[in-house]
Formats: structure tokens, C-alpha cells, sequence
């Protein structure tokens, strides 16, 4: 016998199936021997179908398979979480994702299919603004385009909140590594915070204020390093909001979702050049030879942040290499772009599959090299790796994405990725492009779309 789905999932698939077979719902119920508003009550989630009436059912509407797939609504169910969130609907609940996608998969399934539409119809006109040069492009951005773009205009350094950092870290007295336990010390002796570290419920967030018990949650499994940048960003919020606000005020940001998402952009500036202050940092980047991991080992934090904050040093007096750091999920979403110098991150997805970024996610736990060349000739110097983040243990819902760090060329032999390679080979280059909508190399075997017209 089937295994029955979720008492939710029932009710509404019932009345299709009964509709679909030409019953009404009274003569169903004599059908089955039942009264209709016993009937009545399991097609509206209020009784469970009981063996005994599945088996009448069986013998009056015959094949009840429809009835008894669980497969798709959970696949469904994930579907529309992830859409409805990239809609801006996040609180939508578990409970009711698994009522829709239980009981209406035909009106989820055209949720989605409008929704791939939307997206298709907005990388087109995006496209299309990138061809023609259209000046307004940037302001029909959403408001994190907005600010990312801001960042990159600014050559992702902001001098403001990188000079008070690095004061700040003097000032407390802070050791580069070993952060954590002074900023959870400041936390409570300048703002009353208590940090508090919890097996959280996985989500976006990693970290979680609440000011009325003036309480900031930490997941249990952030790093040391992790749990200070954290802490750092709550502390630029709480003790330097005029100087963030100053930034965000220069930006020209007026809209309540663009002061939101700079606050976050901004907070998460001045932890990470308070947990790894920049002069200390650049000097430390050198010696090294720009090498991730020992940075990494050395400041306490991710392979990541250290990418992310190789690409901000771009202090007049004192420039570090001119870095573009990237992220993309598997699908092949761009969710962080920023660049030290002029590289022009496409907003119609960047996403050309002969990139190294893409291989990362097939070789975990490696860093991957590549030296590639543009349409328009420009070569540059790229690595990538898979990172992961989430809570730990078996089974257990991780977070997963490559990022890539590159270089022009003519840089990259400051590297130490590149010792004994001959990247000055062209012959060793690999040529991609910003994107089959927008990428002029016909001969290419990966291409997925024609080039639209307006380049020739």
C-alpha cells in the first residue's frame, strides 16, 4: 500500500482527482458510503484519509497515484522558497511552502514558470542597456546592485572606514588572529551586548541582535575568526553609525532599501578591515607573496574574506595589487563583485561556463589557476576555490560557492600561484567572454545564446 503524504497534501489533490473523474462531491460520499460532510471534512485537511476509505476510493476512481506523489511537492516546496525569497518574500514559513506546493503544484509550477520569465526578460533588457551604453541602466538596479556598484566605483576601498579601523585596532589594543574574545569584552563594556553562541537555525543570517535583551546571537558553527568579524560589524553599527551614515550619505543613497542594504555593505566593510587593519595586512599580503591560506592562518578567518579583502587595498599612499574578487553559486548566480580596479563586472550574469571559477566546484578543497583572455584581447591571472559554510555534521544544510580572485596579467607574477607556470604563453590563455548575450566569439563551443545585435 502507498505510504500517504502529509495530511496537508491530501485535501486539495482529493477534490481535483474527484473533479477530474466527474463526481460531485455528494456523490462521492454515497459512492464511498460516507456522508459528504465526512467527505467533506478530509478535502478540506480537516480528517486523514484512513486505509479503509483509500481502498473504496481505489475501487471507485481507480488509479490514485496522483494522489500519493511526495517526490515533487518537497522538490516544489524548495522551488518556491528560493523564488518567492528572491522576490523579497522571506518569511514565508516552511508550513506554508508545503500547503502550496502540496495542494496547488499546478499554480506553483506557473509561480516558477513566470518567475523564469521575469528573470529572462530582465537579463534581455539588462543586456540590452550594457549593448547600447543606456546612462540610467544602474538606477533600475535593485538596491544591492546599487550599493555593489557604488563599492566598485569607489575601487572597493572606503578610506573613511578603513582609517578608522585601523586606528581602532591600535587603540584597543587588538592582536591580528586572536580578535574575537577583545570584541566580545568591548561589546559588553561600551554597549551592554552580551554575545551569545547557539546552534541557530541555518539561514541567511549569521548573526542575530535583539535589542530589547541586547543579545547578539552567534551561530555555533562560525570560526573564531568568523564569530569577530561578526562581532566587529555589530560594533561599527553600535558605536560608529555617524561615520557609516556619513558614507552612505555621500553615496547619494535616499531610499530606505538602499540605506538598508549600504548599512549592511558598510558594517561588513569596517569588520573586515578591523579584523585585518590594512597596513598590517598589505605588508603581511607581500611577504607572502599574496599567498590565501597563510593569510588566512594568520588573521583568523576563511579563505574568503581573505579574497574579498585582498580586493579593498586601494589606499592612495600605499595600493596593494589591484584585485576583482567573485562569487558564484552553482547555478551560476553572482552573488558578491567587487573590484579594486576598472574590471567591468556584467550585470547580465558574467557567466561563461569555460570560466575557472565554474571548475572549483568539481575539485573541492583546491585552488585552481587560469590565465584567460577577454574578447577584447585583455588577459588576466585567475584562481578559484569551492567554500563552504553552514552548520556542521552529517546531513546538515551547508551553504556552497566558488570564489575567484584575478589580476591583469601584467600583475600576476607577484603570485606565488604562478611560479612555474608560463603564463606569458598565449598559447596558455583560455579565452572567455562577459557572457554568451553579450560575448562577440562566435566560434565558441560552449556558446548557449546568440550574441544580441546592436555590436557588431
Amino acid at each position: 500500500m502507498n505510504s500517504q503524504p502529509p495530511l496537508r497534501q491530501i485535501g486539495l489533490r482529493l477534490l481535483k482527482l474527484r473533479e477530474q473523474r466527474g463526481f460531485s462531491q455528494a456523490d462521492l460520499a454515497r459512492a464511498l458510503g460516507l456522508s459528504a460532510s465526512y467527505l467533506n471534512q478530509i478535502e478540506r485537511n480537516k480528517r486523514p484519509l484512513t486505509p479503509a476509505v483509500q481502498q473504496k476510493l481505489g475501487e471507485v476512481l481507480g488509479d490514485l497515484g496522483a494522489l500519493f506523489e511526495d517526490d515533487e511537492p518537497a522538490a516544489l516546496q524548495e522551488a518556491l522558497g528560493q523564488t518567492l525569497r528572491d522576490l523579497g518574500l522571506d518569511n514565508v514559513s516552511s508550513t506554508e511552502l508545503r500547503a502550496m506546493a502540496g495542494n496547488l503544484p499546478q499554480i506553483s509550477h506557473a509561480l516558477l514558470d513566470l518567475h523564469r520569465r521575469h528573470l529572462l526578460l530582465r537579463e534581455h533588457a539588462a543586456a540590452l542597456e550594457f549593448q547600447l551604453g543606456d546612462p540610467q541602466a544602474g538606477q533600475a538596479l535593485p538596491a544591492g546592485d546599487q550599493v555593489r556598484d557604488f563599492f566598485n566605483r569607489m575601487h572597493n576601498h572606503i578610506p573613511e572606514l578603513d582609517d578608522l579601523a585601523e586606528q581602532l585596532f591600535a587603540e584597543w589594543g587588538l592582536v591580528a588572529g586572536h580578535v574575537a574574545p577583545r570584541l566580545r569584552q568591548l561589546l559588553a563594556d561600551r554597549h551592554g551586548v552580551l554575545v551569545e553562541v547557539a546552534p541557530l537555525q541555518a539561514g541567511r543570517e549569521k548573526r542575530v541582535y535583539d535589542g530589547g535583551s541586547r543579545t547578539l546571537w552567534l551561530p555555533d558553527y562560525l570560526e573564531p575568526g568568523q564569530q569577530a568579524f561578526q562581532m566587529a560589524a555589530e560594533l561599527g553599527l553600535l558605536g560608529y553609525a555617524a561615520q557609516i551614515d556619513a558614507v552612505i550619505a555621500r553615496a547619494g543613497f535616499r531610499e530606505p532599501e538602499q540605506i538598508a542594504q549600504a548599512r549592511i555593505g558598510m558594517s561588513n566593510y569596517f569588520a573586515g578591515a578591523l579584523v585585518m587593519p590594512y597596513a598590517q595586512f598589505l605588508r603581511a599580503a607581500e611577504q607572502s607573496a599574496y599567498d590565501i591560506d597563510l593569510l588566512a592562518h594568520r588573521f583568523g578567518v576563511g579563505f574568503e574574506a581573505v579574497c574579498h579583502r585582498l580586493s579593498t587595498l586601494a589606499r592612495r599612499s600605499a595600493p596593494g595589487l589591484p584585485f576583482f574578487f567573485i562569487r558564484v553559486d552553482r547555478a551560476g548566480n553572482v552573488s558578491k563583485r567587487h573590484s579594486a580596479t576598472d574590471f567591468h563586472f556584467s550585470q547580465v550574469g558574467g557567466s561563461c561556463p569555460l570560466w575557472i571559477v565554474y571548475e572549483a566546484f568539481n575539485q573541492p578543497g583546491r585552488v585552481l589557476t587560469q590565465t584567460a583572455r577577454m574578447p577584447d584581447g585583455r588577459r588576466h591571472f585567475w584562481l578559484a576555490r569551492q567554500v563552504s559554510s553552514g552548520p556542521i555534521g552529517h546531513g546538515q544544510p551547508r551553504k556552497t560557492f566558488a570564489v575567484a580572485l584575478g589580476c591583469d596579467l601584467q600583475h600576476a607574477e607577484r603570485l606565488i600561484y604562478t611560479r612555474g607556470l608560463d603564463i606569458q604563453s598565449p598559447g596558455n590563455s583560455v579565452s572567455i567572454g562577459p557572457g554568451c548575450r553579450v560575448c562577440p566569439r562566435e566560434d565558441c563551443m560552449q556558446r548557449a545564446f546568440a550574441q544580441l545585435p546592436g555590436r557588431g
